[in-house]
């Protein structure tokens, strides 16, 4: 009978994990001269996407698609900024240091963000 309950137990936790995961697909577009750094970050825990102190690079002007998983709910933000310098910089910037009006938007479900045009 412990057998079964440890069983049912493991299959609500995983019902529940799977129950909050969500995931955003961005496309980006830069029209910027020099390379441009992006990355995503969480506003409500300490999370960010690629992570680890990496950052996405593209490096031509074409469209370029990124999916992100992340927690239904939580408040997701895109920064960039050219390359080896935080001074030219859209959205929240490098590490998520600067203010927006019109870069982040809520994780729930599958949810698509349209086209983002990075101009100079």
């Amino acid at each position: 009978m412990s057998r079964l309950r440890g069983l049912i137990a493991l299959l609500l936790c995983l019902l529940s994990t799977s129950a909050l995961a969500g995931s955003m697909s961005f496309t980006f577009k830069s029209n910027a001269e020099y390379a441009v750094m992006l990355e995503f970050a969480s506003q409500d825990r300490d999370h960010q996407w690629p992570g680890n102190g990496n950052a996405y690079k593209i490096e031509d002007y074409d469209a370029h698609a990124y999916k992100i998983s992340c927690v239904n709910g939580e408040n997701i933000c895109y920064g960039a900024w050219v390359e080896n310098t935080s001074d030219e910089y859209w959205g929240v910037g490098m590490d998520n240091g600067q203010r927006c009006t019109d870069c982040c938007w809520v994780c729930k479900g599958d949810k698509k963000i349209k086209l983002i045009n990075l101009n100079e």
